[in-house]
């Protein structure tokens, strides 16, 4: 269950306007290498130091292909892929290494992951 609590927001556009609220999600804590390779392990034979090596042999590959220009298929998790933005130029020519301001990642989750989306069940909490 994913935990929302009320968040108060002004209207960037109409500054002017009423403040409303909008549902926040809430984390209710991190799940690292070390309890996925566990959790892993105790659905099939593998043991839990092999599952903690496979990924982070995962990780390391995923970085070194992203930084190759690489989509990274994650089967029926998505893809991952480098975007960046820059600074918008007159010509075509002028775009350049020079013009990137910064490099961030894309995800686009895959059929499974989103209509994951769909049954997802919510609780509120008061501040």
């Amino acid at each position: 269950m994913v935990t929302i609590k009320p968040l108060e927001r002004r209207n960037p556009q109409d500054v002017n306007a009423e403040n409303k609220y909008y549902a926040k999600a809430i984390s209710q804590g991190v799940i690292d290498f070390e309890r996925l390779a566990y959790l892993v392990s105790n659905q099939c034979t593998v043991r839990e130091s092999d599952c903690y090596a496979v990924l982070r042999a995962l990780e390391h590959n995923i970085m070194d292909e992203l930084k190759q220009g690489k989509i990274v298929q994650l089967g029926g998790l998505g893809n991952l892929q480098v975007g960046v933005t820059s600074k918008g130029e007159i010509n075509a020519e002028e775009v350049s290494a020079n013009t990137v301001k910064k490099a961030h990642l894309n995800f686009r989750p895959g059929a499974k992951l989103r209509d994951m989306l769909t049954v997802v069940k919510f609780k509120t909490i008061s501040e």
